[in-house]
């Protein structure tokens, strides 16, 4: 994740939809983030793996998945889309209300969302997009560290995630928000190049 495009202006889904499609951004509190290059081949293992299970899981079920990028928008109140400040796109997410997805992505609060960690945006998923995950309503959020072979999950309980419990990736690992649904890690984890210390 890179740093913000230009702190000194408010930047809305209206100038998000002008920008070129080359180009990547994600919109926090109307703060422009420039997405990495082309990421690393475990985050697209993880990514991919994440994605098909879920796709076999759900379907035939109201709860659909995507895979970055999707643009979710997500706003506060009911302003339009042109007002709305806050634009991400995990690398996975799941929704279960039909009514929020339209031709341009998302609009509202996914039910599940993933992201694969790795050394250039862990810290704004961990903390900016945490924080906006929550605010929006996201009812449970999985940060997957393909390196330390580690999850993270955080529950929304009143508006809030409480603390987070961590997990190996192991086994197999129940989403709390889909019932009877899981996602195995043993095949994926020994697909995964060794970690670099």
């Amino acid at each position: 994740m890179g740093l913000a495009l230009r702190k000194e202006k408010h930047y809305t889904y209206a100038d998000y939809l002008q920008w070129p499609d080359e180009t990547r951004y994600e919109l926090i509190d109307g703060e422009a983030f420039l997405m990495s290059p082309a990421p690393l081949v475990e985050h697209q293992e993880v990514a991919g793996e994440v994605y098909y299970q879920l796709r076999n899981q759900l379907d035939g079920q109201p709860c659909r998945p995507y895979i970055a990028p999707v643009d979710v928008r997500l706003p506060r109140k009911d302003e339009a889309d042109a007002a709305i400040d806050t634009v991400v796109q995990p690398d996975i997410l799941v929704v279960c209300d039909p009514r929020k997805i339209d031709r341009r992505g998302v609009r509202g609060a996914p039910d599940w969302v993933l992201e694969v960690l790795s050394p250039s945006t862990a810290a704004h998923d961990q903390i900016a997009k945490r924080r906006t995950y929550e605010r929006a309503g996201v009812r449970e959020y999985w940060l997957v560290h393909p390196g330390d072979r580690t999850l993270t999950v955080y529950l929304l309980d009143n508006g809030q995630y409480g603390r987070p419990e961590i997990y190996e990736l192991k086994d197999a690992t129940p989403i709390g928000v889909l019932p009877g649904v899981s996602i195995a890690w043993d095949a994926l984890v020994a697909r995964l190049p060794k970690p670099e210390y």
